[in-house]
């Protein structure tokens, strides 16, 4: 084989090497990170869950770099990039940054047979492990006990919310996902569960295997009003606090997880209340219920399961009015998509169906038989629907977000949901210019 020599010639490389996308086991690449003797000098936070793992990663690297330190932060996937997965002090990676790192990875493999997720990862873990830093944020891929990201030891783990989701892989139930994502977990080291609601198995793990267990509601809570909000720990308070800078209702219980994890490990990473407060004013995160300005209201969402969608809704019903919502949307085939239809069908007046360049992705028509039915699913009692207008398919998000603009009044609100490839799609080329018909 031709050594690759850039940055696209070694991911297609990676994406040839095994014959599953997935392949949940640690013991081919514990055998390659032992023979790349990758390793951290510093702290290292980890982070699994089913939904808030980005957002609380972008917090708590603004807060540590708010307080001098030079922080790594490796999460996947990305929106447009590849570079995305790795920012070094505050910027994404370069992709120069990267070729000898897959180079060394590819020397150590030998004759593994290494997943496009682990190689990857060892290849940013690589270069994280040589690059002087104060702290390292972690955040898992897929679940947490065989995820390659659980390779390192990790020296504070964080629990998001814990629902359902790639059920395929961790378990038909919240008490089996939980159990997979408390994996993560360490004798003797901080495991802060930001869920409210944990299952059993996540405080089971912990106290099975003798972790510092901190449980929001209990050894850290929130409470807030319409202009400020405060957290207290174990022995530290934050009063007066401004709403982080991501939006969503959500973003306090990942903020409070995030305070949680400092405290946690103050003894060895201090930091200021003002670093605090100037972290989560300037936390920035595409793609996390994103409001571009503009008319119409532009909304990018992430949001790529039924509980990520439930927090979606809720979000979109503390906007202001809006005549009507246009919905692009495309999604993997694995995912509960019926069931975010559901959740969706009273905010949406008409549906762009996108194609998304993957093989995982549902066809349009896939998305079309299963909007149907859950419009016939609807129990009868319910709040009324929206006239539904007549939908529309597409070859890919950008399509799909071009149509929704020429069908939209100036007072009207877009929203772009259900995977990281239907935002990143629209994002690749940049935004398109948005003039409402009759402001053209």
């Amino acid at each position: 084989m031709t050594t690759p020599s850039t940055l696209a010639e070694w991911l297609a490389h990676c994406e040839r090497l095994h014959p599953k996308t997935i392949d949940l086991s640690l013991e081919r690449v514990q055998r390659v990170r032992a023979r790349l003797s990758v390793d951290f000098a510093c702290p290292v936070f980890t982070v699994a869950g089913t939904n808030g793992k980005g957002s609380t990663c972008a917090m708590l690297e603004a807060i540590l770099r708010a307080s001098g330190y030079r922080v790594g932060v490796y999460t996947s996937p990305h929106l447009v990039h590849f570079e995305e997965r790795c920012r070094v002090d505050g910027e994404m990676i370069e992709a120069a940054q990267l070729l000898p790192h897959f180079a060394a990875v590819e020397a150590a493999r030998a004759d593994e047979t290494l997943t496009y997720f682990e190689f990857t990862t060892l290849v940013i873990l690589r270069l994280l492990a040589g690059a002087e830093l104060d702290a390292v944020v972690l955040e898992v891929g897929l679940g947490g006990r065989l995820d390659a990201v659980n390779l390192i030891d990790t020296d504070c783990a964080i629990l998001t919310s814990i629902d359902l989701d790639h059920m395929d892989y961790l378990g038909p139930d919240r008490e089996s996902i939980g159990r997979e994502k408390a994996g993560i977990l360490r004798p003797g080291r901080p495991a802060i569960v930001a869920d409210p609601l944990p299952p059993r198995s996540v405080l089971d793990q912990a106290r099975e295997i003798g972790a510092d267990l901190w449980r929001a509601g209990i050894d850290f809570n929130f409470q807030g009003d319409p202009q400020q909000w405060g957290w207290a720990g174990r022995a530290r308070r934050h009063h007066g606090l401004a709403y982080p800078a991501l939006r969503g209702a959500n973003q306090l219980l990942n903020a409070s997880g995030v305070l949680a994890a400092l405290e946690a490990m103050r003894p060895r990473l201090p930091v200021t209340a003002q670093a605090v407060r100037n972290g989560l004013a300037m936390v920035e995160l595409p793609g996390r219920f994103q409001i571009v300005p503009g008319e119409p209201t532009l909304v990018l969402d992430v949001a790529h399961n039924p509980h990520a969608v439930s927090t979606l809704t809720a979000n979109l019903d503390q906007m202001g009015y809006h005549p009507r919502t246009h919905a692009v949307f495309g999604a993997m085939k694995d995912k509960d998509i019926e069931s975010m239809f559901a959740r969706m069908l009273v905010l949406v007046d008409r549906w762009y169906f996108s194609a998304l360049p993957t093989p995982r992705a549902a066809s349009v028509e896939e998305l079309v038989a299963l909007h149907a039915r859950a419009l016939a699913a609807r129990p009868a009692g319910l709040a009324p629907l929206p006239p539904h207008e007549p939908h529309g398919t597409y070859s890919a998000p950008r399509t799909a977000l071009l149509a929704a603009l020429d069908a939209a009044d100036p007072a009207d609100r877009i929203v772009v949901f259900g995977s990281f490839f239907t935002v990143g799609g629209v994002l690749a080329d940049g935004l398109p210019r948005r003039a409402a018909r009759h402001l053209a």
